[in-house]
């Protein structure tokens, strides 16, 4: 077990709920800290002024423009800094500027808890191994710039998981199959929070007992909506 000091992270979205689910989920399983939470690109510009971080999750539309327009900015090149970019932009040209600009990964909303977890794992590998290695070799500078993203546990994680409360969400589900369900819905019908409940839309998701569907209202604040997935076991 490491007894380094966590590295810090700036998360920059403005969807608080979403904001507060990848911060909850990269605290509980990486030696990661978040020193902030940005809505805006001018708090993002003061928070990793302010801190420094070592990793940036960072939107791209915020109020006040793109995302992308950050990995850019001297701001970030001036220091060791990495990036994650998470958005509801799936254009060929956002992605690209993205990678061109040194953008460490690329996730397309909705974001899989799996998915998220390859990135932050190959992103952990990497900075162990600059940490430890003064000389490198073809195996291991695969190993830290070619490791595929799926790489990671193809089970979706239990952690955090309740069966007594995942029971009552899946029965809740089965019980409706041909309707489209909220987050919302499913903190009312469970009467747990709705991080809680985000979590456990996530773990049906990855798992495959309820497929989701983005509802688009406002540019990058699309809606969760979920149903069950009709060949999934009861």
């Amino acid at each position: 077990m490491t007894h380094s000091r966590p590295l810090d992270v700036v998360i920059v979205e403005d969807e608080p709920h979403l904001a507060g689910l990848h911060r909850e989920y990269i605290e509980q399983n990486f030696h990661l800290r978040v020193v902030g939470i940005a809505a805006s690109l001018e708090q993002a510009h003061a928070l990793i002024s302010e801190h420094r971080p070592r990793l940036v999750l960072l939107d791209n539309y915020l109020p006040d423009g793109q995302g992308v327009e950050l990995i850019d900015s001297p701001l970030l090149k001036s220091y060791e800094c990495s990036v994650i970019f998470i958005t509801a932009a799936s254009d060929m040209e956002t992605c690209s500027r993205a990678m061109r600009s040194g953008a460490f990964d690329y996730l397309i909303k909705p974001v899989f808890f799996q998915r998220l977890q390859a990135s932050l794992e190959r992103f952990m590998l990497l900075v162990n191994a600059i940490r430890q290695m003064k000389v490198v070799d073809q195996h291991a500078l695969d190993r830290m710039f070619n490791l595929p993203a799926g790489e990671s546990s193809s089970a979706p994680s239990t952690k955090g998981i309740e069966p007594n409360t995942l029971e009552k969400i899946k029965r809740f589900f089965s019980d409706h199959p041909d309707t489209h369900w909220s987050v919302d819905d499913v903190v009312d019908v469970v009467g747990i929070s709705k991080t809680t409940s985000r979590r456990y839309l996530e773990y049906c998701v990855e798992s495959g007992f309820i497929s989701i569907e983005m509802l688009y209202g406002n540019i990058g604040h699309p809606r969760r909506l979920y149903r069950k997935c009709p060949d999934a076991a009861e």
